[in-house]
């Protein structure tokens, strides 16, 4: 009796699971037919299309939203660019904005390096772009790059008390190496030139003349170095997809937060905001609309802040800062390697750790004298591995917890 059962409740699964097959293949066959019928104009199609159309109206709808997403998905991946006149009357609204804030803080995102020859990552030839379309990239050596016109002016407004903090998603170091001071500058996602011990109280803090993340990927952090004071190994500083950063510096949290609260003005450079838009505490929208920050965005593509923007360029980083620095009437020095402070900062490599590496180093300009003082920096071609790049199958392999 109990072996009947049993078969019949077997029989009866496979019943149900041919069914669903079946189901499915049918299903398959009836969107192919109303997709095939749609395509063409209303006066072409057959007898036999317009009652395939008439009878599958729930898939013909469906067909239709589907189309209406994959416009819409495209045209927010368009860039736009505004004409010469209306640039110019947006850069004079944003510059008067900054003249009168009390208080502005700077979001940046990868759109700013793109003249370091940095590619971004949503633009169309952007890293995740790339990637979608099946293309392989390389992860170039970053320590080429050098700080751009943006950078420059986002270093020189702080000199004039324009800014008074920086919000970076960018892993470049280029911000550090503008000469913005550490103590206004938040690099939300770390960054590639410093690996630091956390097992040393307070973390203690290692910046080099080089790309420190050659060893390392997602939830593996370890650099191969370490500590000169404890001996634990050092790990690097970059915050990957699916992660959740913690470190003290140089992510700088508690300083993004705070200039958020007390800002009046933020100016969003270069960024998508789809991933800063997760983080509430940058938005202040516990706060009543009429209170929050004023928002400005400069970005070619749409952003998902864009509805809450009191101004929205569609131009180029350098071009808008360029035009920028003029209603300011403020000088912007352009970057001078002899100036970097990456070289004062920087701690030696031991003896024993010279070959822990293969990344290019930076070196000063010819005849020039750096010194590096490992406390004082406490307190003050084509490469395989490394930062740049990773995290683009986030979602294709499931939702990871965040460490």
């Amino acid at each position: 009796m109990e072996a009947s059962r049993g078969l019949s409740s077997r029989l009866e699964r496979k019943a149900l699971e041919k069914a669903k097959i079946v189901q499915r293949e049918r299903e398959r066959k009836i969107f192919k037919l109303v997709g095939k019928a749609l395509k063409k104009p209303e006066a072409e199609r057959s007898e036999e299309e317009a009652a395939v159309l008439q009878l599958h109206r729930d898939t013909v709808e469906e067909l239709c939203r589907r189309q209406l997403r994959r416009a819409v998905l495209k045209r927010k991946q368009d860039e736009i660019f505004d004409d010469s006149d209306e640039l110019n009357y947006k850069v004079r609204q944003l510059a008067q904005a900054v003249k009168q804030a009390k208080t502005v803080v700077v979001y940046t995102g990868a759109g700013i390096s793109t003249a370091a020859s940095i590619p971004d990552y949503r633009g169309p030839n952007g890293v995740w772009t790339q990637l979608q379309k099946g293309r392989t990239i390389n992860s170039s050596d970053l320590s080429k790059a050098e700080p751009t016109y943006t950078h420059m002016c986002i270093r020189a407004m702080h000199k004039e008390k324009l800014v008074n903090h920086v919000v970076s998603q960018n892993c470049d170091g280029l911000h550090l190496r503008s000469g913005l001071p550490t103590k206004v500058l938040s690099e939300l996602h770390g960054n590639m030139f410093i690996e630091v011990c956390t097992s040393c109280t307070p973390v203690r803090e290692y910046v080099r003349l080089f790309d420190v993340t050659e060893r390392t990927s997602l939830h593996r952090h370890g650099t191969g170095r370490d500590c000169s004071h404890c001996g634990s190994e050092l790990r690097d500083t970059i915050v990957h997809f699916g992660e959740r950063g913690t470190l003290e510096q140089p992510l700088n949290w508690e300083g993004a937060a705070q200039a958020a609260k007390t800002a009046d003005v933020i100016i969003c450079l270069g960024s998508s905001l789809k991933v800063l838009k997760k983080y509430p505490c940058l938005w202040s929208m516990n706060r009543p609309a009429t209170k929050r920050p004023q928002l400005y965005i400069v970005n070619l593509q749409w952003t998902p802040k864009d509805d809450l923007a009191v101004l929205k360029i569609h131009a180029k980083c350098d071009d808008v800062m360029k035009l920028l620095m003029e209603e300011l009437n403020i000088h912007v020095p352009p970057y001078n390697r002899t100036e970097d402070p990456i070289f004062s900062l920087a701690t030696p490599l031991n003896p024993e750790e010279a070959k822990s590496h293969s990344r290019e180093v930076i070196t000063p300009s010819v005849g020039e004298i750096v010194s590096a003082n490992t406390e004082d920096a406490i307190e003050t071609s084509s490469v395989q591995g490394g930062w740049f790049g990773r995290g683009y199958r986030k979602g294709r392999t499931g939702k990871k917890k965040p460490v």
